[in-house]
């Protein structure tokens, strides 16, 4: 018998985007610009950075678990305390879903080219992970729907999709949902849905409950909290209480939900956020469809390339990281001749523009077939 199961052997680790002391000292620049990793450019929420200088005096006390956060997530949105989670980042709250839900013959359904840290962690349980195709960069929930057995327990979905940028809509989810039986769990994974939710056909799924829904939020992105690791979920009060019995007993830790309930107050932070993005993505679409680059229409805070090759977006990638700009090759999401580019400050968009027009005349021929 092996000391490592074969599915634990055998599986590729997530890998996050190289941080900018890396980069620093790889690539031997002094400037760089952070575009890989979908991170707010405008830095953290300052009332959760005061709230955080606020706690630092109870660092020798155990935290409670989270639960002021979880009383202040519950009087924002309109629920009981019993139907919110918190956790170390949404990934935390999936790990813990992972091993509440899941036994050695179920399986796990989602899209092809989604988020790949999710699929990390259902592999690690050592269950199936079957997938679909999307359509046009799209979920196909159609083509979902028809993939369920007997045998299916969990269905991933994320809305906006990372790394595509795109949305399935609310009628589209009420077609989907009644083919899904209640024995299984949805993931609504809606780390960007702040980006989203101003768009008429985005599902916000807090405007209407299913038992066998949970969703999922984060406080890595719009609020600028990444480092703290601040992850929030919604669900039926029996799918919460399950998850509490598996939930580490001290997450999160006393930083982390002073930081978490000082940005839900930062509306200023908020509003400036949404705005950068906004704009920047209007910005980067037309400044790349202007070079003839594929750009995927977004709803989140990236915006996704498609190249004709594999060697070309590699190529672009280690050029340049040599110049100090880091963007994302999506090889890990099965999307080889693919790249993600997160928003930045206007001054970071300009930067990354006018390098990708110097690398044109590269991308915009055909690759030789030798």
């Amino acid at each position: 018998m092996p000391l490592v199961p074969p599915y634990i052997e055998s599986l590729a680790p997530y890998l996050p985007g190289l941080s900018i002391e890396e980069v620093q000292r790889e690539f031997g620049v002094s400037r760089v610009v952070k575009l890989a990793s979908n991170e707010n450019p405008l830095g953290a929420s300052p009332l959760a950075i005061e709230a955080i200088r606020n706690h630092l005096d109870g660092l020798n006390r155990y935290p409670n678990g989270g639960i002021d956060l979880r009383r202040v997530l519950a009087n924002q949105y309109d629920v009981k305390i019993e139907n919110v989670i918190v956790g170390s980042g949404s990934e935390g709250i999936m790990s813990n879903i992972i091993r509440t839900f899941l036994c050695d013959d179920d399986e796990v359904l989602a899209s092809e080219a989604t988020f790949a840290g999710f699929e990390v962690l259902a592999r690690s349980r050592g269950v199936a992970y079957r997938t679909v195709p999307q359509t046009n960069w799209h979920y196909d929930l159609t083509a979902l729907a028809a993939a369920v057995n007997d045998k299916t327990k969990i269905i991933y979905l994320a809305n906006p999709n990372n790394p595509t940028g795109t949305i399935f809509t609310r009628q589209e989810f009420e077609a989907f949902y009644p083919h899904v039986p209640e024995r299984v769990l949805i993931i609504l994974d809606e780390a960007y849905f702040e980006y989203a939710k101003d768009n008429n056909r985005y599902p916000d799924s807090m405007h209407y409950r299913h038992d066998n829904v949970i969703t999922l939020r984060t406080f890595s992105k719009a609020y600028g909290l990444a480092g703290a690791r601040i992850g929030y979920g919604f669900a039926h009060e029996e799918l919460i209480r399950n998850l509490m019995k598996v939930k580490l007993p001290f997450e999160l830790s006393t930083m982390a939900q002073a930081a978490g309930i000082g940005a839900l107050a930062d509306k200023e932070f908020l509003y400036r956020t949404l705005e950068l993005n906004s704009r920047s993505i209007r910005y980067l679409t037309g400044a790349f469809r202007e070079m003839g680059l594929t750009v995927v229409p977004s709803e989140a805070n990236f915006l996704m390339i498609v190249l004709d090759s594999e060697q070309k977006a590699a190529s672009l990638i280690n050029d340049f990281l040599h110049q100090g700009i880091v963007l994302r090759h999506l090889k890990q999401f099965g999307l080889p001749n693919c790249i993600r580019i997160s928003t930045g400050t206007d001054e970071q968009n300009r930067i990354c523009i006018e390098a990708f027009q110097e690398r044109m005349q590269c991308l915009t021929q055909p690759t030789s077939s030798r």
